[in-house]
């Protein structure tokens, strides 16, 4: 099973690659061929968008490997810290356009750019369209935050293609200066998204997790029989894995073997009705029943 996830979720990363470098490519050489701005700040997106999907697949490929002496919960988190490391490039180009767009405000553009730019990026607006589907549809098949990352990177440049599009063709009124404000609302858009990856991948490694989602399994704990109290309940994301750790206080006068297959049941129960494979369970005596 764990082979299958990574399989499928390095498909969908070299989806993104592949899709990025032709586009990419593209934009950049229709940029310097049509003066747009606004398309040179879609094209430079898309490269940082390679180096962000290539640290995405390496970080896949170091989850991959099996535990070891120094790594007993296995690599998993070489997800996120690829998450991480994709969102630190973005921002990084992201900053490089806005600065390059700023600089460009001052200067004094009156010439509009080539259609041929718009019709380009009209072009690669529905092509990242095509491949934010087919990501955010595996991502959630998978439960990978590394390819929700990806996939909202897609959308991101499907946005900016458009944006680019609204400039360029903006600037056909008489007004080319519209091209440079596209390529700043570029900037923006590329900045924002990396704060997002960036926010999620670091919740993950500090071990954050969905105080609505821990109350589910509260509440489902506590209808094991056998189940006194639910005294806590701890969740951290490993990956697309789930690990819980589940205190019960249990009737004190049960021996090992009964309060071992209460353990057990609750073990059961989170794999069956929440897909979740690791459950530690410390069971504690029930002081009020002690006392009685």
């Amino acid at each position: 099973m764990e082979n299958y996830y990574y399989e499928q979720a390095q498909k969908g990363a070299w989806v993104s690659i592949l899709s990025y470098i032709f586009l990419s490519a593209c934009k950049l050489i229709i940029a310097g061929i049509t003066a747009s701005s606004a398309l040179k700040a879609d094209g430079l997106n898309n490269v940082t968008d390679i180096i962000a999907s290539i640290a995405v697949l390496i970080g896949l490929k170091i989850s991959k490997k099996p535990r070891d002496n120094d790594h007993p919960y296995g690599h998993s988190r070489a997800e996120h810290i690829s998450s991480l490391i994709a969102s630190f490039i973005m921002m990084v180009i992201g900053l490089e356009v806005l600065v390059d767009a700023g600089q460009s405000l001052f200067m004094d553009k009156s010439e509009a750019p080539n259609l041929l730019a718009a019709w380009v990026g009209l072009g690669a607006a529905a092509v990242m369209g095509g491949v934010y589907r087919y990501n955010i549809k595996l991502a959630k098949k998978l439960d990978s935050q590394s390819l929700y990352a990806v996939a909202k990177d897609n959308l991101s440049d499907a946005l900016v293609s458009i944006g680019a599009v609204v400039g360029i063709f903006g600037s056909q009124f008489g007004l080319p200066w519209l091209d440079v404000v596209a390529a700043f609302a570029v900037g923006i858009i590329i900045c924002k998204t990396a704060i997002e990856i960036f926010k999620e991948a670091a919740h993950s490694l500090t071990d954050g997790f969905d105080e609505e989602k821990l109350g589910h399994y509260k509440e489902s704990i506590e209808l094991v029989e056998g189940v006194k109290e639910v005294e806590d309940v701890k969740a951290r994301k490993l990956g697309n894995q789930v690990v819980i750790d589940v205190t019960v206080k249990v009737d004190p006068h049960l021996n090992v073997i009964k309060s071992h297959e209460i353990a057990d049941q609750i073990e059961h129960m989170m794999n069956d009705e929440h897909q979740i494979k690791d459950t530690l369970v410390h069971i504690e005596p029930d002081a009020y029943e002690k006392q009685k």
